[in-house]
């Protein structure tokens, strides 16, 4: 049930300029659960993760206004498996599956593969697993309810999940993949090439090595990764840094050297609730230089923090650069094309859209550093 306090504090002025509750929040919004239909049901909805088109809801189901049990909800709205589905010249209907992998903080892993059915009310693929479907002793479900219940039902039950279910405040993380349903709906003929949405090219990034940009410090993933955890307290110099020699520049730039090395410290990057997102600490040493470039679909923030150095964004991009130098500098991947030399220091910003160049490069005497955030734009 909603807090009384929530209405205060999201009609608050403050609420317009902080933001403290944005609407909808689903935390609030428990009434278009599945068991709703009956009156009998009641749903505390404890935590709410959204991420790109999923959200995923956990917590208590009341029935007869007595705790019954507990319920994890997998919500998905498939922009990304429409693309996989009519590259393969099918359309995906009313039902898609889902991978999931639960990660409790005290026990082992356990996962499954399971239904999805399509739902208008959210314009989602939706299923909702309880940790058990038995009614309590002399009672029964309600019938508007039952025939929801069951194997592939939108509530159902699975049960390699009941232990996870059971201590549901301890289930922080999961994993999810979706995919086309096993059979092409409503022909009936089995899917033997289906399409998955597993967060395409998704990877992050860790210090297994120090050789720098060794392959070994990728780590790619093909899920999307849910965290209930609600904050993180960080110390960055606790975090070591990933090292990349020439990093974003092409062969036959006449800055690329043997000993070109820039450090990385990866802060935060699964635990956003996005895809494609990072949040890192940058040294530029003395003398060397972090190759320009631009991103594609993505947007990224540079902060300067400590010494001074010499940043580039393209021409045109920002018109108030246009007082500065023009000078040619080799864009990865690109090749040759103007951009202006502007100076930073701590304090100063760098901001691109999607294809906006940037690149820094430090001639001073001392170390160079900045954080960046980079994410997708869509």
């Amino acid at each position: 049930m909603a807090n009384p306090q929530f209405n205060d504090i999201f009609t608050r002025p403050e609420n317009d300029i902080f933001h403290v509750v944005f609407f909808p929040d689903r935390i609030y919004h428990a009434q278009y659960l599945n068991a709703t239909r009956s009156p009998r049901y009641r749903y505390n909805v404890q935590e709410v993760r959204g991420q790109l088109d999923i959200n995923v809801l956990k917590g208590e189901v009341y029935l007869d206004g007595q705790f019954f049990c507990n319920f994890l909800r997998i919500e998905y709205r498939a922009s990304r498996l429409v693309e996989q589905s009519r590259i393969r010249n099918r359309f995906i209907r009313e039902q898609l599956m889902a991978y999931i992998n639960l990660l409790p903080e005290d026990q082992a892993s356990a996962d499954a593969l399971i239904k999805l059915t399509y739902c208008p009310w959210v314009d989602a693929y939706q299923v909702e697993i309880w940790e058990t479907l038995e009614p309590p002793p002399k009672a029964s479900h309600d019938a508007k309810v039952l025939d929801m219940m069951g194997y592939q039902g939108s509530i159902t039950r699975i049960p390699a999940f009941e232990s996870a279910l059971k201590t549901i405040k301890k289930l922080k993380r999961l994993e999810l993949a979706f995919r086309e349903n096993d059979r092409d709906l409503p022909f009936g003929f089995t899917i033997n090439n289906p399409g998955w949405d597993n967060n395409f090219r998704r990877s992050f990034q860790t210090p297994n090595t120090q050789t720098p940009s060794s392959g070994q410090n990728t780590v790619e993933v093909l899920n999307y990764l849910i965290d209930f955890q609600r904050g993180w307290y960080l110390q960055s110099d606790r975090t070591d840094p990933v090292r990349y020699l020439n990093a974003m520049m092409n062969d036959g730039d006449p800055e690329r050297a043997n000993d070109n090395i820039i450090e990385m410290r990866w802060l935060l990057q699964r635990e956003f609730g996005s895809s494609v997102v990072f949040f890192h600490e940058v040294t530029i040493p003395p003398g060397k230089v972090e190759g320009t470039h631009q991103h594609i679909g993505s947007e990224e923030l540079y902060y300067v923090v400590q010494g001074e150095g010499i940043a580039y964004m393209g021409v045109d991009d920002d018109p108030q650069t246009e007082g500065f130098p023009t000078v040619i500098r080799n864009i990865f991947g690109i090749g040759p094309k103007d951009c202006k030399e502007l100076p930073v220091k701590a304090g100063s910003i760098i901001f691109t859209k999607s294809g906006g160049i940037h690149g820094i490069r430090n001639p001073s005497a001392e170390p160079l550093k900045f954080v960046a955030f980079l994410y997708h734009s869509s």
